[in-house]
Order: structure tokens, then sequence, then C-alpha cells
């Protein structure tokens, strides 16, 4: 069994080993003759799996350790008769922790939000707006919802996207899509994008084609009270810089880069791989220990966990260098180790009550003297 994986899957050549011979290689620009004599093929979300790639291949398992899937021709690989398998909400939780850290970094006031006096607006309730909806609702927050594909009884605040447009935080995590009832592809254009009220945070961890990039270029050429974090992008890794140089905070589509969220995906595509083969379930282990962290704040608390700001300045410095879209994949593929929030103990006498309860809510566990 020849396996070809993406190099910058942890964990790929442990999991996999036993199965096979694993080899690795850049998932960016893997060519036809890299796959010719693979029987299983493990990717991310920047590698595209189409008829291109896998004509005349010998691959009969495709595996992405990701969320999405607009990466991946799944006519052609029913066609082919090729076995796929996603890893669906296996960073979940560290991208709902990634929209944490940024609102931090902006200084929001979390009594406030937690008061119902800021509304949160969602758009996309799957693995990981669902999640950061029930984080919300948990806090006491006021939140609206559009999810064309839930109804009522799965999300009691569902509402049109005109509606979540007027929220004062709006944060999209939607797939990319062009087809089909409701397609998200520049689903915030010109028209969506006015409707943002004074002052909103706009907030994409999605994907980066939900909103036409040139279009939210020229809003904020128009009004500078928005502040907009974006962590995927048109484009990628050729993207927007004028786009970059006017956005709040910028990152290179790792929000759900925790160590937590990458060696999950592995794992669920090894589950896949596994059924696949006939081959009994593995256990699941658990990865590591709890670390202690000392915090005064909310604020310091995820600041010690996830400095943002320092993936912004990464960011900024490095594209703005000849050479960008390969600066893009070098911060993706050297990205220093992230752990989420649920890693963390938090210690010392320092925190309020209300600090204590949205720490809580957020995943750090309890606090010791």
């Amino acid at each position: 069994m020849k396996i070809l994986a993406d190099e910058n899957m942890p964990l790929v050549r442990e999991l996999f080993a036993p199965y096979g011979e694993v080899t690795t290689v850049p998932g960016r620009n893997l060519r036809p003759e890299d796959v010719a004599q693979a029987d299983a093929l493990l990717v991310r979300s920047i590698t595209q799996v189409n008829r291109q790639l896998l004509d005349g291949s010998a691959v009969r398992f495709v595996g992405s350790a990701t969320i999405g899937v607009d990466h991946i021709d799944l006519d052609y690989l029913q066609q082919r008769n090729i076995t796929f398998s996603a890893a669906p909400g296996c960073n979940a939780n560290a991208v709902v922790d990634y929209v944490c850290v940024a609102l931090c970094s902006l200084r929001l006031d979390w009594q406030q939000l937690c008061a119902s006096q800021k509304i949160v607006g969602i758009i996309g309730c799957g693995n990981v707006g669902g999640r950061l909806y029930r984080r919300l609702k948990k806090l006491g927050a006021s939140v609206r919802c559009y999810d064309p594909f839930l109804d009522a009884e799965q999300n009691s605040d569902l509402t049109s996207l005109e509606a979540v447009l007027g929220s004062d935080i709006v944060c999209l995590h939607t797939p990319h899509t062009r087809s089909g009832p409701f397609p998200t592809h520049h689903m915030l254009s010109t028209e969506q994008l006015a409707q943002l009220p004074q002052d909103a945070i706009l907030i994409n961890a999605g994907r980066g084609a939900a909103i036409d990039n040139q279009a939210l270029l020229r809003l904020l050429e128009q009004r500078n009270d928005l502040r907009v974090v974006l962590d995927v992008w048109e484009n990628e890794p050729g993207i927007s810089l004028p786009l970059l140089q006017k956005v709040t905070l910028a990152t290179p589509h790792i929000a759900g880069y925790s160590v937590q969220g990458k060696c999950n995906g592995t794992a669920m595509v090894r589950d896949a791989f596994l059924r696949w083969l006939g081959e009994p379930a593995v256990p699941e282990t658990e990865q590591g220990g709890t670390m202690e962290v000392s915090a005064s704040s909310i604020g310091d608390a995820v600041g010690q966990v996830y400095d943002v700001a320092a993936d912004d300045r990464r960011m900024r410095e490095q594209l703005t260098q000849p050479g960008a879209a390969l600066a893009f994949d070098c911060l993706r593929k050297e990205y220093p180790p992230r752990h989420e929030f649920h890693r963390y103990r938090l210690t010392g006498q320092g925190l309020s009550e209300f600090d204590r309860r949205v720490l809580g809510v957020f995943g750090f566990l309890e606090l010791s003297s």
C-alpha cells in the first residue's frame, strides 16, 4: 500500500505507517506524476483534487484533513469509485477560540456582550458556527443566525441574512460553494457589505470567497469605522495586498491551526481509511496534558495562550516583501504550535467572578490556588 500525504499533516507517518509506505510531499504543487503510483492520497485544503491530478493514477482513497471540501471534485471521485473522507469539525474548537481571541484583541467589552448590549450575527451554523453560537448563548449574549440549511427546531435564533448583517459583530463560518440552492460565493458583496452598521466588526474565518474581497476593499476605502478580521482570503496564496493593508487583523488561514485541531484532522482521516480497509478502529488517545496560565483578566488569559497580534505582524512584514504568495504558504507551514483553551488551567487569584465565568465558558479549566 503506497500512501502519499501532505507534509504538513501532523502525525501522518505515525498514524499511517502501520498500513503502508508513507511518502510526504508539499501539498500546494502536487502533480499527476507524483500521485500516479499512490493507492491513497492524504491532503489539506491547499491541494486541488480533481481529474487533472488523478486521471490515470492508482488512487482509490482520498482523505482531506479539513472541514471544507471545496478543493475536492466530489463528482469526479464518485465517477471513478474513489472513496473520499474529510474531517468535519476537527478544528471547530480552534476556530471558535480564534474568534474569541480576535474579539479580545479588538478590546471587546465582554460585560456588554453578556448583558445583550451587543448583538452577534453568525452566518453559517454548522460545526464551527454552531459551536460559536452555543458558546455565546452560554455567556448570555444576544445572537442572530443565518443558515438556510437549518430550521427553528435546530436553532431558535435563525433569521434573515439582512438581519444578521445588522448586528454589531458579524462572523462568517461558511463553506465555499458555487452551486446548489444557496451558493456562498460572494454572498457578501457590495450590497450586503453596505448593510453593516456603524462601528461593526466583521470576522471571516470560513472561506475567503464568501466575501467579495474587491467589494470589501472599496468599502474600507470609504469607511474607517469598520473593524475587519480576515483569516481567509480570495485567491490564496495570491491575496489582495491592498486589502491586507486595510483590515484591522490579518492572519494566513490559520484560525483552525491548533495542535489539537490538526491532530484531530489526521486521526479522523485515519479512522475513515481503516473503515475503507475493513480494519478495526484504533482507540482514541489524548495528546499531551494541561498547562497553567496565571492571568488578571479575560484578555490577559487568552493573550497568553494565543497572541493573534503576533500573527498579524508576521503576515504584514512578510507579505510586503517580493514573493508574497510563497510567504503566505510559508507562514502556514512554519506556524508555531498553538494549543486550545481547554488545555489550560488558570492559576492565581486576580480574576473577578465575571472573568472566571467567561473563561470557563471559553473552555479554560477551573482555577487552582
